[in-house]
Formats: structure tokens, sequence, C-alpha cells
């Protein structure tokens, strides 16, 4: 029985303050996989399979790692490193799949729960489009609301700079998920990004429904990222160069809103 695992379909909203206002905004819909369900998704619905080619699907090498190896596994290397205490533990993945076998996620969000099913770790999973990840880890208590913020540790826009504060402000999955982050630079509110959804059951039915209002939809965001990078450019806002290369880095955070 598929317990805990969704379809969210919503819609992404980014709006840029400074040095020139821009905004944007598009339809979309994640999945929140537990990986402890991973193979029985993939047993009983149709059009989706785990690390194999079909018309949706979730591939252990998009995440984590991304060498191929067990995601969960992964997660609980980086719980025991970051001594974050545990027993029996799940974990959800909130992830675009993959589409005819392309994915690009900016921003993949894992929620880490103990055997009580208390939220006890999230982790942002934070990609950029030179095929980089760089991965936020905070610790954190099982509330309706997770607030955490830290400095900015990764090269991300090549239209922003690298001093930067992330503010994220999420929801824990339930009948809708809100994902909100705010980005400040040293004069203050740079930008806005959100995501919102409302959850559906993960049946096969639900997963065609959702692929045929978005067909391409993965090839729609690596697109619109492009086609919002040329309006700025020709905005004129000042590129940023990328100054270090990176393969995957994770950073634990402790710092969180009081």
């Amino acid at each position: 029985m598929i317990k805990y695992s969704k379809i969210y379909s919503g819609q992404v909203i980014h709006t840029r303050f400074k040095p020139k206002k821009h905004h944007f905004k598009y339809k979309v819909f994640s999945l929140l996989i537990d990986l402890d369900e991973i193979k029985e998704i993939n047993n009983n619905l149709n059009f989706f399979s785990y690390n194999r080619l079909n018309l949706i699907s979730f591939f252990d090498k998009d995440h984590g790692n991304r060498d191929g190896s067990n995601v969960k596994q992964w997660v609980k290397e980086n719980l025991v490193k970051k001594n974050i205490k545990f027993n029996n533990f799940r974990v959800e993945i909130l992830c675009y799949p993959r589409i005819l076998g392309y994915v690009f996620n900016p921003l993949s969000i894992l929620y880490v729960y103990n055997e009580n099913n208390e939220l006890i770790s999230i982790f942002y999973e934070v990609k950029n489009t030179f095929g980089e990840q760089h991965t936020y880890i905070f610790e954190t208590k099982d509330q309706k609301l997770i607030k955490n913020k830290c400095d900015k540790k990764f090269y991300v826009s090549p239209f922003i700079d690298m001093e930067c504060e992330y503010n994220f402000s999420v929801t824990k999955p339930g009948d809708s998920i809100s994902i909100i982050i705010n980005q400040h630079d040293k004069e203050g509110k740079l930008l806005f990004a959100s995501q919102d959804g409302v959850s559906q059951d993960l049946t096969s039915k639900n997963l065609i429904l959702n692929y045929l209002k978005h067909p391409l939809m993965t090839f729609k965001v690596i697109v619109a990222i492009h086609f919002e990078a040329f309006k700025l450019w020709f905005k004129k806002v000042k590129l940023v160069k990328k100054k270090i290369k990176i393969l995957n880095k994770i950073t634990f955070e402790t710092n969180e809103f009081k």
C-alpha cells in the first residue's frame, strides 16, 4: 500500500526586486516519494519506473551522491556525520520526476522522520545548470512550519552574487505544500521564490493526468530558466562570474528561526 507518497500539482513563482524588477510563474507537478515505498510504486504504477527509462521515472543518480548509490543510505551517512540522533527513520523526497528520461531539479527537499513519524531533519538539495549540486542540511523540530536560514554557499544564478542569505519557510507535506525562499543581500531583499501544490493520491490515473497537463514539464523548466536569464541579460542586469567549480558539496546548518 502506498501510504506516504503523493503527487503535488501547483505553481512556481519567482520575483526579483533589484537591480531590475523581474517576475515569472509557471505550473508544475512534483512527486513526493517515500524512499521505502519506491519499489512498491515501481511495481504497481503504470508509466512509472525506478532507475529505468519510462514515461515518468525516478533515478537515484539524480540525488544524493549522484553516482547511482542508494539515496536513503546517503541520508543516513549524513545524519551520522552531523550527529543527528535517530533509530529507525524514513525519508520523503519532493522533486520533479524524469519525464521521457529528462529532469532538472533546481531544488529538491528531503524530509527525514524518526520512528515516531516526527520530522528530525530537512535537506535542501540545490542544483545549477552547470550540473553541480549543494545540499544544506538542518536539524529541525517537528512542526507544521519549518523555518531555516543560512548563508549562500553555492553558485546558482549568473545574475546573483554569492554574498547572500537564504531564508527558507516550508510546510510539512500534507494536503498541500508551501515552499518559500526569500534571498537577501547586504542591501536588503533581493529575490522571492515559492512553490505551492495540492496533494493527490499517487496512482497511475493521477500520474498520467498530470503528465497530459504538463507533457514536457521538465524540458519546460530548463527552457524557462534560460529564457528568463536572457530577459535579465536584455535588461542589462550585471553578470556574476563563476569562480569555482564543484561537483557535490554538503553543509550542515544549525541556526534556525526561533
